[in-house]
């Protein structure tokens, strides 16, 4: 893989900053900066490079998307709720028009019906779902192989 075509962009969204507190049984026990830590060490050993970006403001996730035409080569993404439904978001990664992987912690396809939508899915190479901090390194694999082609 060329060194130009490694740097991942890693954005979660709404109250995933909450992780530790929020339902294990849904999200497991990692807190936000664990969960990082644990992506970032295992995206090295794939041999990409990882950035981080969390927020609850819908605006700022949007903006953050569309700074991001020269800074990475793909997105791993965890929108949150707004997975569910924010066009806005679903919009500015149409425009960052970057290979990106939808990833949740919770199965939310066996979660409440309105999670079942994602309005981001077809904009996405894969979607990652249900498997916990583990599915980040499938998703990562995920991006790898996509930018390797």
């Amino acid at each position: 893989m060329s060194a130009t075509r490694n740097r991942i962009e890693v954005m979660h969204g709404v109250n995933l900053d909450q992780l530790g507190r929020r339902d294990p049984s849904q999200y497991g026990a990692l807190t936000l900066a664990e969960l990082e830590l644990q992506v970032s060490e295992t995206a090295a050993e794939l041999g990409m490079k990882t950035r981080f970006f969390h927020t609850n403001h819908e605006g700022a996730f949007v903006e953050h998307l569309h700074r991001l035409e020269d800074l990475a080569d793909a997105i791993l993404l965890n929108p949150g709720a707004w997975t569910h439904y924010s066009y806005a978001i679903r919009d500015a990664l149409e425009l960052a028009g970057l290979p990106a992987v939808e990833i949740h912690l919770s199965d939310v396809d066996s979660r409440e019906e309105w999670r079942h939508r994602s309005v981001i899915r077809d904009l996405c190479i894969a979607r990652v779902a249900g498997k916990g901090p583990a599915g980040y390194r499938e998703a990562l694999e995920r991006l790898r192989t996509e930018l390797s082609t």
